[in-house]
């Protein structure tokens, strides 16, 4: 079965940088998309960023284009997004899927910005 483990949250301040890692296991990771969700204190879920199969291609919001960047590492079925220029409004759970994303969601990693 699928598994998905969210590391590397934390607290910063607005302006400060985080880097989010995800262990993925029980799909066949260097032939699967793969993105990155956030879910606010509302339980609202939305995309932050999104990466193709072979890793050159990553797909943002408005929102996170030019101040988030997402990489994957096939050979070790991990994902990560770094955050640059994080703002308060940024503060939510992160969570790594699929896209489409499975039903199967992981703990995910709590980010709180602080202004």
């Amino acid at each position: 079965q699928v598994q998905f483990v969210e590391s590397g949250g934390g607290l910063v301040h607005a302006g400060g940088s985080l880097r989010l890692s995800c262990a993925v296991s029980g799909i066949p990771f260097p032939r699967t998309l793969m993105s990155w969700f956030a879910r606010n204190s509302e339980k609202e879920l939305r995309l932050v960023a999104g990466i193709n199969e072979d890793g050159d291609r990553g797909y943002y919001t408005d929102s996170t284009r030019d101040r988030f960047t997402i990489s994957r590492d096939n050979a070790k079925s991990m994902m990560f997004l770094q955050m640059d220029n994080l703002r308060p409004n940024d503060t939510a759970v992160y969570y790594c899927n699929t896209q489409p994303p499975k039903s199967s969601w992981g703990q995910g990693a709590q980010v709180t910005v602080l202004s």
